[in-house]
């Protein structure tokens, strides 16, 4: 299968991140990531006929660092499309709306480092208070270059849900000490769409083959 993935991740307030993690997980940076995969078979001279976007955040549970998979959704059993005009792709639902534009410079993502895998619950989209993931997949390497991308977002479950556009650069997230307990509320795609934007980090596309 050939893969057009696209990443971008961005800095939220932790505290509010903090208060929807089920118990055993803790937050390692004050970050959110949308993960987004075109797809198609192999040997198919097609555009890509699959969409795969995955909405998560990092942590540390069970003696493993990595991304926890708040919510994740596929076409065509999902409204998620996408569209393509010259170096620009947009990833289109009614919840959500992605554009990324590559820029032509290659490089890593210090992020990967610590990056053991995803865990995933047995409920799409949906880990209550105090509820346990069931599953850990372990991340498989990519050594294809990764190209740097302008990007922009917005979630549209509510107005003034989160929304941003890069910078033009990649930028650090680091552990924010705790400065206020929030109320502990479900981990959706609903409630964490909500945590505002402060900056988005950055994006980049890598097209490989699984």
């Amino acid at each position: 299968m050939q893969i057009e993935q696209f990443v971008m991740a961005y800095r939220i307030d932790q505290d509010r991140i903090r208060a929807m993690l089920p118990d055993g997980f803790v937050s390692l940076r004050p970050v959110l990531r949308i993960n987004t995969e075109l797809r198609k078979p192999a040997d198919s001279e097609d555009d890509y006929n699959e969409v795969y976007v995955e909405f998560n955040t990092p942590v540390e549970a069970y003696g493993r660092r990595g991304w926890l998979n708040i919510a994740n959704w596929q076409s065509p059993a999902d409204p998620v499309c996408f569209e393509r005009e010259g170096k620009t792709v947009t990833i289109r639902a009614p919840f959500l709306m992605l554009s990324y534009t590559g820029v032509g410079i290659e490089g890593g993502c210090p992020a990967e480092k610590d990056n053991d895998g995803c865990f995933y619950n047995a409920a799409h989209g949906t880990i209550q208070p105090g509820e346990r993931t069931t599953e850990f997949r372990p991340a498989k390497q990519i050594t294809e270059n990764k190209e740097f991308c302008d990007c922009s977002f917005a979630w549209r479950f509510h107005d003034g849900d989160a929304a941003g556009k890069s910078e033009g650069k990649t930028l650090p997230a680091f552990e924010a000490p705790v400065s206020r307990t929030y109320e502990k509320q479900a981990l959706t795609a609903e409630n964490a769409a909500a945590i505002p934007c402060e900056q988005v980090l950055g994006s980049y596309i890598v097209r490989f083959a699984r």
